[in-house]
C-alpha cells in the first residue's frame, strides 16, 4: 500500500506541475465553491499529510479500522457550507496561495521525501486533530491519503481539460472497495447493487462522497 501511495502521490505531483494547472489557476474547478488553485492545494495536502503525521508524538486514543473511519466522519454528506467544508476550501486556497510552480515544487520534493522515510516507518497510530476519540494505522491513513489522491487527480485533470491519468490497477481497486462500502452505508445493498447490475432500476445515484 505504501509504494502504491507513493506511485499515486508521484502522478498528481507531476499533474499540478502540468502547465494546464497553471493556466486555469484562478478559474472555478469542477468543484462547487473551489478554484483550481484551491483544489490543487488540497491535492497537495494529502502528500503533505503524511511527513506531518509521521513527525507527531504516537497517539493513546482507541484504535479503529478504516472501514470504522470513513463510518464516523461527520463529512460525508455535508453540505458544503458547514465550518469543515469551509475550511477544507480555505485550507487549499492557502496552501496553495504562492502559486502553481511553487506548490509543484514543494510536493514533488515531499515525495521524494517520503520515498525515503515512508516504506521503513513503523506501523503506529495516527489521528488528526479534527476527529473523535480515536485513531488508526499509519497504513490506513495511507490508504485514506490514497483515495483522496486518486479522486481528487480525477477532479483536478477534469477541471483544466486534462484526460485523468492512468493509476496502477490495484490502487484504483482499493479506492473502488472503499468508495463501494461507504456507499452501501450510504444508500443501502439494494441501490448499489442495482446500480452496478441493473441500469432500468438503477437510482440516480450511488455517490460514496
Amino acid at each position: 500500500m505504501r509504494e502504491l501511495y507513493l506511485r499515486v502521490a508521484d502522478t498528481a505531483a507531476k499533474l499540478l506541475a502540468a502547465p494546464e494547472v497553471a493556466d486555469g489557476w484562478h478559474q472555478p474547478s469542477a468543484l462547487a465553491k473551489l478554484s483550481v488553485q484551491g483544489l490543487a492545494g488540497h491535492l497537495a495536502g494529502q502528500v503533505f499529510f503524511i511527513p506531518a503525521v509521521l513527525a507527531e508524538p504516537v497517539t493513546t486514543e482507541p484504535v479503529i479500522s478504516i472501514h470504522q473511519y470513513y463510518a464516523r466522519v461527520s463529512w460525508i454528506g455535508s453540505d458544503l457550507d458547514t465550518p469543515f467544508n469551509q475550511a477544507i476550501r480555505t485550507g487549499g486556497e492557502e496552501e496553495a496561495a504562492e502559486g502553481p510552480a511553487a506548490l509543484a515544487a514543494r510536493v514533488a520534493a515531499c515525495v521524494e521525501e517520503l520515498r525515503g522515510i515512508l516504506p521503513a516507518a513503523p506501523d503506529r497510530l495516527v489521528r488528526r486533530p479534527t476527529w473523535g476519540p480515536w485513531s488508526i494505522s499509519l497504513d490506513d491513513f495511507v490508504t485514506s491519503r490514497l483515495l483522496e489522491l486518486v479522486v481528487h487527480c480525477d477532479d483536478l485533470a477534469h477541471s483544466v481539460g486534462l484526460p485523468t491519468p492512468e493509476f496502477p490497477p490495484p490502487a484504483v481497486e482499493t479506492v473502488v472497495d472503499l468508495l463501494t462500502r461507504i456507499a452501501l452505508r450510504r444508500h443501502g445493498a439494494p441501490n448499489v447493487l442495482r446500480a452496478l447490475s441493473r441500469s432500468e432500476r438503477a437510482p440516480v445515484s450511488i455517490s460514496a462522497l
